[in-house]
């Protein structure tokens, strides 16, 4: 019932920024919460950050924590993922995801706890 359309991937130097978006079809948008995943080849998909639906709570993996802000827009049914400080090894395709949740939670950080998936944007981080 949900499409969603990852955008602002791009190749950068270590140091840079980017900003990722990620629209989605409903306007029930505001009823899901929200993460971000991502894989770089050979490994799995990985938890980044997750938004919970009114955007009130956020969770972060240890490895952006301080780097990255998700933050959300519901009039514009549209998540964020600022990447500041990008290093090499941020390297990966990225996925915005989303589920439909009753609670204001933010920690859902397994793939498994998602239902609908971007198509993904590659975020290349050069030395």
């Amino acid at each position: 019932q949900v499409q969603l359309v990852e955008s602002g991937g791009g190749l950068v130097q270590a140091g840079d920024s980017l900003r990722l978006s990620c629209t989605a079809s409903r306007r029930t948008f505001s009823s899901y919460a929200m993460g971000w995943f991502r894989q770089a080849p050979g490994k799995e998909r990985e938890f980044v950050a997750g938004i919970s639906w009114s955007g009130h709570n956020t969770a972060y993996a240890d490895s952006v924590k301080g780097r990255f802000t998700i933050s959300r827009d519901n009039a514009k049914s549209t998540v964020y993922l600022q990447m500041n400080s990008l290093k090499p090894e941020d390297t990966a395709v990225y996925y915005c995801a989303a589920t439909y949740s009753y609670s204001d939670f933010a920690g859902r950080s397994t793939v498994g706890e998602y239902d609908y998936w971007g198509q993904g944007t590659q975020v290349t981080v050069s030395s």
